[in-house]
């Protein structure tokens, strides 16, 4: 949700904030803004629409000179996307100006308040109430009103912050919505990702909840909510610079559908030594490992079904119960966590604040939680007990493909350390689970490689109004992700059904020319899907099968086929969702939709 850039140093800020503000569209935002201190006043320009307009509105920002600034993308929570209501907002006089990701949950009450005292608004939204209040208890002293407005407003928020009475500063807080500092030798930079940044510095400090920084041109001083200075260490990022840009491809979709073989390698080579599966972030005994008598995953979107595929090989293999829960649920059904539980939970920028949610309601139960994510240092990380990360790098389109992709590896490793140790598989099953783990990247390669097939077929239904992806066990949950894939990239509407329910009320919409996604990785079930896969097309349906290599069976049944390689059928998501994820991207293509960047969507849903 939304971005923030913020600079202060020896170059125009202008051009650094834009650029900036260019490597978070992905975030998803539908107005942007700046504001500069040009020297004697904060100058501001705001303007709904892609950031293009801004852009052209201040001619790439020459149009803005200043050496402090910050800058903004937001999607609209209170109040309509319009010039207006896009950041940055100031006070009255225009000498405060603040930038806000989040939502300030008692904004109404106090913007009653600054009512009573004579404050006007001209917005709709909860963060002018920010620059009001801190008009309200500026007193000379910007750390103090900083400080103050923390104590009163409750909710989420990443907030830059210019004073005009201050112009060699920048202040910047945080308290549940992401927010990073960096510094290099022309200066210091906030964000709210790592790629806004990335071309500037690799050095960066994570901001605690609650915690306030003063950026100036020559260094950081970070403090507490009580004003109290606190030290705090640098990190580096290692990500590839070259992984958040383009390289030539039409979209990051499609380079991050093809980062895949690469991610996965990436994501267990490091874990696998001596022909074992070695998981040092998880901190347990094989005395704890043998003691978890109930595992509960937590994510949301994607991350959630690849939670639904771990519940299959986690049972299949460890024999350990497992309940997945879609995050924004968990808390509110007040779980069941019973001694001998297990809590992973799953997110891709380790910011979903629902899944952090989900986390402290899980630790407040004296639940310890295993989070698995993307992007070291961020909130789940380092709220958790122990981290396992995905090797992923970063992930720009909002549609997740190869962080998707690690994260079913991870938990591939998770179900086999499990296991392993817990004695339900034997050292013969388990070398060959680790022989066709090792498989998965060249096998994907030659998946992706099958791309024009793909698309030929894809064409064929850039036109459709529905479309119906059907599963029985992990092709359930491979069907689950198919689905949303397609629908949150061309916006044809897509469902995911186990094919058992199909006779219960589904099979009623299915008409002539509808397409079925039929998913039949499961030896086991591959009758029983063949069954659904006839009712569907007795009542006109047209049926996409993607099965394992060897079932000719299916060309008998199925009008299209795509064929996978060999594999355990634990693992056949990693292998199936290939052609599914191509399959949604040709057809969103073919309709002209902005595949990274898809209407109404954020790639860091960091408010509930």
């Amino acid at each position: 949700m939304c971005g923030i850039v913020g600079y202060i140093g020896k170059k125009q800020a202008a051009p650094i904030i834009l650029d900036g503000l260019s490597k978070l569209e992905y975030r998803g935002y539908d107005s942007a803004g700046m504001a500069v201190f040009d020297g004697e006043h904060i100058r501001t320009e705001k303007a709904a629409g892609r950031l293009a307009v801004l852009e052209h509105l201040t001619h790439g920002g020459e149009t803005m000179q200043g050496y402090s600034g910050i800058g903004h993308t937001r999607w609209a929570t209170h109040g309509a996307p319009n010039d207006l209501n896009a950041h940055p907002h100031t006070n009255q006089a225009g000498t405060i100006a603040v930038v806000h990701n989040g939502i300030i949950e008692n904004y109404i009450p106090l913007k009653k308040k600054l009512l009573d005292k004579g404050y006007e608004f001209v917005s709709d939204t909860d963060t002018e109430v920010l620059a009001k209040l801190l008009d309200y208890y500026y007193r000379g002293n910007p750390l103090e009103a900083v400080t103050k407005v923390l104590h009163r407003v409750e909710g989420s928020y990443a907030l830059g912050i210019m004073f005009a009475d201050f112009p060699g500063e920048l202040y910047a807080a945080r308290k549940d919505s992401p927010l990073i500092v960096g510094q290099n030798a022309e200066g210091c930079f906030i964000a709210s990702d790592v790629p806004a940044i990335l071309k500037y510095t690799r050095s960066v400090y994570y901001t605690e909840n609650q915690e306030v920084v003063r950026l100036k041109a020559d260094g950081l001083q970070f403090f507490s909510v009580d004003e109290e200075e606190v030290t705090k260490e640098p990190a580096t990022i290692d990500w590839d610079a070259d992984a958040a840009e383009k390289s030539g491809y039409e979209h990051f979709m499609l380079k991050e559908m093809y980062e895949q073989p690469k991610t996965v390698t990436d994501t267990i080579s490091p874990r696998i030594q001596n022909n074992d599966i070695v998981i040092e972030e998880l901190n347990m005994t094989e005395e704890e490992l043998k003691a978890i008598r109930k595992i509960h995953i937590v994510g949301c979107g994607s991350a959630y079904h690849t939670g639904v595929t771990a519940k299959y090989v986690i049972e299949d293999l460890a024999r350990i119960p497992v309940e997945v829960d879609v995050a924004s649920e968990f808390r509110y059904r007040n779980p069941i966590l019973e001694e001998g539980g297990m809590v992973i939970v799953i997110s891709q920028s380790g910011e979903t604040a629902d899944t952090l949610a989900a986390l402290r309601e899980s630790k407040a139960r004296g639940f310890k939680v295993l989070g698995i994510v993307n992007v070291v240092g961020s909130s789940i990380a380092r709220e958790a007990d122990s981290v396992m990360y995905t090797w992923a790098g970063p992930e720009i389109a909002v549609a997740t493909t190869k962080a998707y992709s690690a994260q079913l590896v991870a938990l591939y490793m998770l179900a086999m350390k499990f296991a392993k140790v817990r004695g339900t598989i034997d050292e013969a099953a388990f070398g060959k689970l680790l022989y066709e783990l090792r498989c998965l990247p060249d096998q994907i390669e030659m998946l992706l490689g099958q791309k024009e097939k793909i698309q030929h077929f894809a064409n064929r239904y850039v036109g459709a109004r529905d479309i119906f992806f059907i599963g029985r066990g992990i092709d359930y949950a491979i069907s689950l992700e198919g689905s949303l894939k397609l629908k949150e990239i061309s916006y044809i509407h897509s469902e995911a059904y186990a094919a058992g329910e199909l006779k219960h009320g589904t099979i009623s919409l299915i008409e002539e020319g509808t397409l079925v996604v039929a998913l039949s990785t499961q030896e086991a079930l591959f009758q029983k899907t063949i069954s659904n896969i006839v009712e569907v097309k007795a009542r006109g349906a047209f049926v996409m099968a993607v099965t394992n290599e060897g079932n000719k069976a299916m060309e008998k049944a199925a009008d299209y086929v795509v064929y996978l390689p060999e594999t355990t059928p634990c693992f056949a998501n990693s292998l199936a969702i290939i052609p599914l994820q191509l399959f949604a991207y040709y057809v969103a293509v073919g309709r002209g939709c902005d595949v990274d960047k898809p209407r109404n969507l954020a790639k860091s849903v960091t408010v509930e």
